[in-house]
């Protein structure tokens, strides 16, 4: 999964990237200091890898990973080329989801490029761009298909759609908000349009309104509002604190926010959401050579986890061995749960539920 990073410059955006992957991504005062997407790859907080490791002391363990992507400071003009946008537009374009993140703190050091903070209109700016570098592509692709459709008529509903489609978004609607049917959403799916990308709007806090009643913030609720109506998601983060605690042992790091009354890290809450935003669900494959999480779409049937290990394991299926993670946990060891009958042997058809543990059976 890579998630791209996006914001107008200066709003902590590489902040954030650092303390979330510790990869050292330039962060300064002044527009595009980040001109080159920095990625990191970050393993996936799961608890329930390191009870397994406990439990089987293997010689390794090998989490889920996530890519993150800093792309640049976006500005207004540009989807016409302005402050580089061209380019930035592109490295959005191969990103699963968008994580914007929205100032919503105030610092007389840190210039904001429009004057004042006001999150509704940053990201009202940067929605804007995306949406004008999509009406561009449609209209290529309305173009083409319409010339295709004098041979072949099975091409006037896609026309039609893309038409519908391309006038939601004169009206300023991202193409994620637009209502269509599943045939209209495969349609889409061929189109890699910026405005339909899954999107998390992290709301960078300062530390005192992090830490204090969010829920009565008035920028972190006008966020809320634009979120709600799009159907996109909303974090509240103080990129500031993950900074300070990017460098911490786990164990001080709970510690340090507990002392805050924060029960979780920001990056944790980050690829919870993220997770659901994309549809995403971790199986496990547990032993004394290694224990793994394995990411796969929720609603993935047991053939085609197994692939996730080997095109073998998939192509040669015969069964899964499937026991949920909590009732091994319950019986303490896989021997008792196989005594309790508690380990399922599961066919093709099987749909592979989060925290299953399994071992693939195949053969070629």
């Amino acid at each position: 999964m890579k998630l791209g990073i996006v914001g107008l410059p200066n709003v902590g955006k590489s902040t954030l990237f650092n303390a979330i992957t510790n990869a050292g991504a330039q962060s300064a005062n002044y527009a595009f200091c980040t001109i080159e997407p920095n990625v990191g790859v970050v393993a996936v907080p799961d608890y329930r890898l390191d009870k397994l490791t406990e439990m089987y002391n293997p010689v390794k363990t090998t989490p889920a990973t996530i890519e993150f992507v800093d792309i640049a400071g976006l500005v207004k003009g540009a989807s016409k080329g302005e402050g580089l946008g061209n380019k930035f537009l592109s490295h959005i374009r191969e990103v699963d989801a968008i994580i914007h993140v929205v100032r919503c703190f105030e610092n007389d050091d840190i210039i904001h490029v429009e004057g004042s903070i006001d999150p509704q209109r940053d990201i009202e700016t940067i929605n804007l761009e995306l949406i004008l570098s999509d009406i561009e592509l449609l209209d290529r692709r309305i173009d083409r298909s319409s010339k295709a459709m004098k041979g072949d008529k099975s091409l006037a509903k896609e026309v039609d759609f893309l038409k519908r489609l391309r006038a939601e978004l004169e009206n300023g609607i991202n193409a994620r908000a637009v209502e269509m049917d599943d045939d209209e959403r495969e349609i889409l799916s061929t189109v890699a349009l910026l405005s339909s990308k899954p999107v998390i709007y992290a709301c960078n806090m300062s530390e005192e309104d992090f830490a204090n009643d969010i829920k009565n913030n008035e920028r972190y609720n006008a966020v809320c509002k634009l979120a709600e109506a799009e159907g996109s998601q909303v974090l509240p983060i103080c990129a500031e604190l993950e900074a300070e605690i990017s460098s911490l042992s786990k164990e001080e790091k709970e510690m340090f926010l507990s002392d805050l009354g924060i029960e979780q890290g920001g990056l944790d809450l980050l690829i919870q959401r993220s997770y659901s935003l994309l549809g995403l669900i971790s199986y496990l494959t547990a032993g004394q050579p290694e224990v793994r999480a394995w990411t796969i779409k929720n609603g993935t049937k047991a053939p085609q986890a197994a692939g996730k290990i080997h095109s073998d394991f998939e192509r040669g299926f015969i069964r899964a061995e499937v026991i949920a993670y909590d009732d091994l946990m319950a019986c303490g060891s896989m021997q008792t749960a196989k005594e309790k009958g508690l380990v399922r042997s599961e066919g093709k058809e099987y749909v592979m539920n989060d925290g299953d543990i399994v071992l693939f059976r195949f053969n070629v």
